[in-house]
């Protein structure tokens, strides 16, 4: 009994080390905004308190452009195309509810078809009429739903890894603990080993790039958000719901993408009408920022061109 009562405090004395370790308490949203916004940063305040992020870059008289993140993800996954887009184009980026700058009330539960209508909420605080509507992964998935959901608005719709087909299901911990050591802890290492297995070049995902993503994670809210978020709709795309999708359809795709396979893709392309295919053999599951120069060409070309056919 003894030598068992030793062991037990050992392991609570590890449990609590690795506890004081890895906590990571929340980031005031002044201090967040401080770092991270920029000239062209705004914000918007859309039906059920939620108080949006977005960065404008770009001529405002040019057509418009809307870029939507992934998971876990930001408004700054698009600066290697911005530049590039902002030339010719209006580019508006933003932060859905749990990302980036964008706060949300407390208790806010996310989800597919919550972040559809804020995107719609967003267009139309906006005033826009047409654009072109591009999304990443969670993103990607987000643009396809809106696509069915306000065919009206869109010139065109560019998927990039984007998610919507079910995925095989993963080993996890238990979704309780989950729930309550995630919302908790600095997400940093778990950022760092799952964006580097998701991409061709790990070397890509630099200590900066993943601190980012941790500290945008630990605004107040975030992590609760999206531990709690509901995006089972991402994954219900069938031949039939896209069938539905006319509007001119770029579909890119990293062929080493580690979370999104591509077949993904190539699905995709095949179940809505007309849609086009580009794989990037030197990419995972972010072209936007592993080949940002190339992808961005490609939708580049295929939006214009659909500009002045659609």
């Amino acid at each position: 009994m003894k030598i068992l009562r030793i062991v037990l405090l050992v392991l609570v004395v590890l449990v609590v080390a690795a506890w004081l370790w890895l906590r990571g308490p929340d980031i005031p949203y002044a201090d967040l905004e401080a770092k991270y916004s920029g000239p062209g940063s705004g914000f918007v305040d859309l039906p059920g308190d939620i108080h949006l992020h977005y960065v404008a870059d770009g001529d405002s008289s040019k057509p418009v452009v809307l870029l939507l993140h992934g998971f876990g993800d930001s408004f700054t996954t698009w600066e290697g195309w911005t530049p590039l887009l902002a030339k010719d184009h209006r580019v508006l980026r933003i932060d859905l509810p749990g990302h980036g700058l964008t706060r949300a009330p407390e208790g806010y539960h996310a989800s597919a078809p919550g972040d559809v209508e804020v995107v719609e909420a967003f267009a139309a605080a906006q005033k826009l009429d047409k654009f072109a509507l591009a999304g990443n992964s969670m993103g990607g998935g987000i643009a396809w739903l809106y696509a069915i959901a306000h065919p009206e608005r869109l010139s065109a719709l560019v998927l990039v890894d984007a998610a919507g087909w079910p995925l095989p299901p993963s080993k996890d911990l238990p979704i309780a603990f989950k729930l309550w050591f995630l919302t908790h802890i600095d997400n940093t290492p778990l950022i760092r080993e799952g964006l580097r297995k998701d991409v061709y070049d790990p070397a890509k995902i630099t200590d900066a790039f993943v601190a980012r993503w941790a500290e945008f994670q630990r605004a107040p809210g975030h992590r609760a958000i999206l531990m709690s978020g509901d995006f089972s709709a991402l994954g219900t795309a069938s031949d039939e719901k896209l069938a539905a999708i006319h509007v001119p359809t770029l579909v890119l795709h990293g062929e080493a993408d580690g979370l999104i396979p591509l077949e993904s893709g190539k699905k995709f392309a095949a179940a809505i009408p007309g849609a086009k295919l580009i794989t990037y053999p030197d990419a995972g599951h972010l072209p936007q920022v592993e080949v940002p120069a190339r992808s961005a060409a490609d939708v580049i070309a295929f939006i214009d061109a659909a500009g002045t056919t659609h």
